[in-house]
């Protein structure tokens, strides 16, 4: 059976969920082999296997945590080598959608980026992507080489399918371009006990209407209750109320969740293209005219001061 190869998004032997996904997506196309690089690589083989990786390739070398994005493009190009994919999965984060694009380069193939789904076509791998701002979908495939294709978390659901998970370690040859760009620090991010943005499930998202920092205190209080993580519209940011790493929209992160919950926000193109792509979206907005209403599945016309909260109090009641 054809093999596609998946690149492991792990912090320390910790797998990450996208990379879970990949591997849900991979099982549809052929056999998925897995390759973690850098330190604690080996300790992911468990999980992997668990998850239906037949093969976990792992390498290791100071070079992966000393030096950026080329180690991990030389391990991928020396994994393709053995494994002789018939597709690259990459998680579609800045980071993997450029040494998707290096691998690209290497292998004289063609690279899709923000794909939402994976199949096997009768010519080849084919891959879904939401374009012109979530208004259409598109299919296409690579049609010289082996495609890499980098997928937005939450493009599929987790599933739990043993396999081998057979560990070989790889060996790789560092090309001149790896040590080109040295990691002089490293800052850990300070933890904020919620899910990762562009990875969770749920999101609840705050805008202009929230009208001020010390008020997104009631979109945190929600996002808690349901085990969110908190997003802000571009207005949010630039007014200084919420952090850019929290901002959603064109030029802020694209989020795919099972569930949207935008309160205040008006839903200007600019942010509908960083979330129409969620499978349910619910506004809360005092403005029945605002655009944000014709996306959404459900609307609540209403001040967010007075719904939120008792959404807040309703969860918490239903949780306890």
């Amino acid at each position: 059976m054809a093999e596609v190869l998946v690149f492991v998004d792990h912090v320390g032997g910790a797998v990450r969920k996208p990379t879970l996904e990949l591997l849900a997506l991979a099982r549809r196309v052929g056999e998925p082999v897995a390759l973690a690089v850098g330190e604690g690589a080996g300790d992911t083989a468990g999980v992997l296997g668990e998850h239906g990786a037949v093969r976990v390739l792992t390498a290791s070398g100071a070079e992966f945590g000393e030096f950026l994005v080329v180690p991990k493009v030389d391990a991928l190009q020396a994994a393709c080598g053995v494994v002789s994919p018939v597709a690259v999965l990459v998680p579609s984060s800045a980071e993997g959608k450029e040494v998707a694009a290096r691998l690209a380069l290497r292998l004289g193939s063609g690279v899709i980026t923000d794909a939402v789904d994976v199949e096997a076509g009768a010519e080849g791998v084919v891959a879904a992507q939401s374009v012109f701002a979530a208004s259409f979908t598109t299919r296409s495939r690579v049609s010289r080489g082996v495609p890499v294709v980098t997928v937005k978390p939450n493009s599929a659901a987790v599933e739990v399918s043993p396999a081998a998970g057979a560990v070989e370690e790889l060996a790789v040859e560092f090309s001149a371009a790896a040590r080109g760009t040295r990691v002089t620090g490293r800052t850990p991010r300070e933890s904020t006990g919620r899910p990762e943005l562009t990875e969770a499930a749920i999101v609840v998202s705050g805008g202009r209407g929230v009208n001020g920092a010390e008020n997104f205190a009631v979109i945190e209080a929600l996002a808690d209750a349901l085990g969110a993580a908190v997003g802000a519209s571009r207005a949010a940011v630039d007014a200084g109320w919420y952090p850019h790493s929290s901002q959603v929209g064109q030029t802020g992160k694209s989020v795919s969740p099972q569930l949207y919950i935008a309160s205040g926000i008006s839903g200007a193109i600019q942010h509908r293209a960083g979330m129409q792509t969620s499978k349910t979206i619910v506004a809360i907005n005092k403005d029945a005219e605002a655009p944000i209403f014709d996306l959404v599945d459900y609307g609540v016309v209403g001040d967010l001061f007075q719904v939120v909260p008792q959404l807040t109090e309703e969860v918490n009641t239903r949780k306890g």
